[in-house]
């Protein structure tokens, strides 16, 4: 079911078929399926946002926050990451994570901290708060994840998470 806040009027409306014909002239089968196929993917990329943003609103965090938290807490460097870090994981320029770890400051979920070993270096620490915040957003976002894939059934589900695996483990793709 979608509700206002949901539709894109951007997207809304039917798809071409796959014999749709351009302005240019008439486009290849395989041509013409592949881009319906990927609008089709931008939009649910879109919904999956929607949908994760509202059910994140009531804890008080971004889904970039969520993402961050998320980072911090598996980080796998033996020791909290430092910022630049996070940055080149996260693949965005380091004052979008200056603002991010700004705002989970401010919630007391993680906290700046000086490396040991180089006091000009800053690391990021997960707080007893940002542990409790990231239980109740593995709720939240199980709840998102349930609500997006309820109209599909247990074996379109398994289905979809092959054709998933298949597209990120494809070459030249990279993981998140």
């Amino acid at each position: 079911m979608s509700t206002a806040s949901e539709t894109d009027s951007s997207t809304a409306g039917p798809f071409p078929g796959p014999a749709a014909v351009s302005p240019e002239g008439p486009e290849s089968s395989a041509d013409s399926t592949d881009g319906v196929l990927a609008e089709q993917l931008l939009r649910l990329t879109r919904r999956l946002h929607r949908i994760q943003k509202r059910h994140l609103e009531p804890l008080g965090i971004t889904p970039a926050q969520s993402r961050l938290l998320r980072l911090v807490s598996h980080y796998d460097g033996g020791q909290p990451p430092r910022m630049a870090d996070l940055a080149a994981r996260l693949e965005v320029v380091p004052r979008a994570v200056t603002t991010l770890v700004d705002g989970l400051e401010a919630a007391d979920c993680v906290r700046r901290a000086p490396d040991p070993a180089n006091r000009r270096v800053i690391r990021i620490e997960l707080t007893d708060t940002g542990r409790a915040t990231l239980r109740r957003l593995r709720s939240a976002r199980t709840d998102a994840a349930e609500e997006i894939l309820a109209p599909l059934t247990a074996g379109q589900r398994d289905q979809l998470g092959g054709l998933l695996d298949a597209l990120m483990d494809a070459p030249g793709g990279r993981r998140c």
